[in-house]
């Protein structure tokens, strides 16, 4: 027979860190929280990225606000992808006086303190917010493939126009540059030729396909984020007052644009990993990224776009950054990237389909074994703001699974009126920083001089008059001009001179000089 002791001591051996840590919650056994059973999780090892699963509505959101409110308190700065719209209430003081939360800080035994926490409002679409841009460049051809859905063979065209930009020094910051080039090698006779003879002909037929699928990308609105100033992922490393500020990244609208959120989450994980520099075994993370809603990042993902997540995942965590996805199954995300989590955080999952108990068994059997809990069973049980957890110490070893009964976030468990979000704005400066477009020159106004030059000199040589093309008109205005010279004056009267003085030679008349 376990008894409780057995159980609070297993708990304590595993959740007990020598280093600064975030307390998630308290230990459940035979459906009792036990105070002394804390859940606590080293911060050394939050850099080993992790994941929040679980069926709609079992307290997923309020776990991730849990997540950020304690990493904020410890100075680590967190960016999170709030797809539903219910995170800005972070900003502000939760309701002390609330009766579901008093309650469970008394089961906790843990003092209840409201709070609000440093928060900066992002946006990718028309949302309020500091706005997040990117350059086509900085995409790059994999992902732009992704984000447009080419075949194999319009996204090595694709590939192919990123070389000849790079090696023609044509910057590619918009679409607008994008689909200049593709116009310059496909209908411009220099732009062909030159492309032909460096790399290889290529389909007009593809071009025109890239450049529609373009079009249709720039109707969703796509031409908002791409341009400059580009984002900087060193502002996503701020503090204000010792408290890491929580970057919420407003998505509400673009629900209905997977392939747009998650090309741009990819290229955001790219350009942090290329930016920050190798950490090494830090005593704490220096940023942390919360994906909502992940199965639209592995929605339809081709096998090279999942083998650079994987690839990101892996070596990301050496630059001091964990990346944590929010789904509802664990089968959402790729068994090549779960395998990389750390953190595991399990909400309830119902079993009401036979598919539905596949994935069950399926996310038990990613669990360490327990003699605690009958985890099959329990997890279809769990009820809101409780979860399973499993962890890694900092040794890197797996702790024990936990039913875990989760606090309350001290911030506010609601969206921030209109009024609240503008007064945010207001304050902030990443703002200030990121509304006004630059529009620098770049591939559209490059090429568009060069064809323009190209026409003039076109046109200058086609005009320019030759003796074989000299019209009846011009030759006659050139003998005229000729006779009524001046020079052509002198020397017709100096020929009527010299021809009458030798007429009258002939003649036998003399001229008398005048005495």
């Amino acid at each position: 027979m376990i008894d409780s002791q057995e159980f609070v001591k297993t708990i304590n051996e595993g959740y007990t860190p020598k280093g600064e840590y975030i307390t998630l919650g308290k230990g459940k056994f035979n459906n009792e929280v036990l105070p002394e059973a804390a859940v606590n999780i080293p911060l050394k090892t939050l850099n080993r990225h992790g994941l929040i699963a679980g069926a709609t509505g079992t307290g997923k959101t309020k776990t991730l606000q849990i997540f950020c409110e304690q990493l904020s308190n410890h100075g680590i700065p967190s960016l999170v992808m709030d797809v539903k719209g219910d995170l800005s209430g972070i900003a502000k003081p939760g309701d002390p006086s609330s009766k579901h939360i008093i309650e469970r800080m008394n089961l906790l035994d843990i003092p209840y303190q409201a709070t609000g926490f440093p928060v900066e409002l992002m946006s990718l679409s028309e949302e309020k917010g500091v706005r997040l841009r990117a350059t086509v460049t900085e995409f790059g051809p994999i992902l732009l493939s992704k984000i447009l859905s080419l075949n194999d063979t319009q996204e090595s065209v694709i590939s192919v126009i990123f070389k000849f930009c790079d090696d023609h020094a044509l910057p590619l910051v918009d679409l607008d540059d994008l689909k200049k080039v593709l116009s310059y090698i496909k209908d411009h006779d220099e732009g062909k030729e030159t492309f032909k003879k460096e790399y290889g002909s290529v389909s007009s037929a593809s071009v025109g396909a890239i450049l529609r699928k373009i079009v249709a990308l720039e109707q969703q609105g796509a031409e908002r984020f791409f341009g400059e100033p580009s984002f900087d992922v060193e502002d996503l490393l701020r503090t204000k007052d010792g408290k890491g500020i929580v970057n919420i990244v407003r998505l509400v609208d673009i629900q209905d644009k997977p392939a747009l959120f998650s090309t741009f989450m990819l290229s955001l994980l790219a350009e942090i990993y290329a930016t920050l520099p190798e950490e090494g075994d830090a005593g704490k993370p220096k940023l942390c990224l919360f994906i909502d809603e992940a199965h639209l990042v592995f929605q339809e993902a081709s096998k090279t776009l999942l083998n650079q997540i994987e690839t990101v995942v892996k070596l990301i965590r050496s630059k001091g950054v964990g990346v944590y996805f929010i789904t509802q199954i664990p089968g959402d995300v790729p068994e090549s990237v779960l395998s990389q989590l750390g953190l595991k955080i399990q909400h309830a999952l119902r079993g009401f389909t036979a598919k539905d108990r596949k994935e069950i068994k399926k996310a038990v059997e990613n669990y360490p074994i327990t003699k605690f809990y009958d985890a099959d069973q329990l997890i279809t049980q769990l009820g809101i703001g409780e979860a399973f957890i499993t962890a890694l110490n900092e040794k890197g070893i797996p702790t024990p699974l936990v039913y875990t009964h989760l606090v309350a976030p001290q911030s506010r468990m609601d969206v921030l009126s209109q009024a609240e979000i503008d007064q945010l704005l207001r304050d902030s400066d990443l703002v200030t920083k990121y509304e006004k477009d630059i529009n620098r020159e770049s591939a559209y106004e490059l090429l568009t001089e060069k064809i323009e030059k190209s026409a003039d000199l076109k046109a200058e040589e086609e005009n320019k008059p030759t003796p074989s093309r000299r019209s009846k008109k011009d030759e006659e205005g050139f003998f005229e001009s000729v006779i009524n010279s001046p020079f052509a004056r002198d020397m017709g009267r100096t020929l009527t001179r010299e021809i009458s003085r030798s007429i009258l030679g002939v003649l036998g008349v003399k001229k008398t000089r005048r005495r």
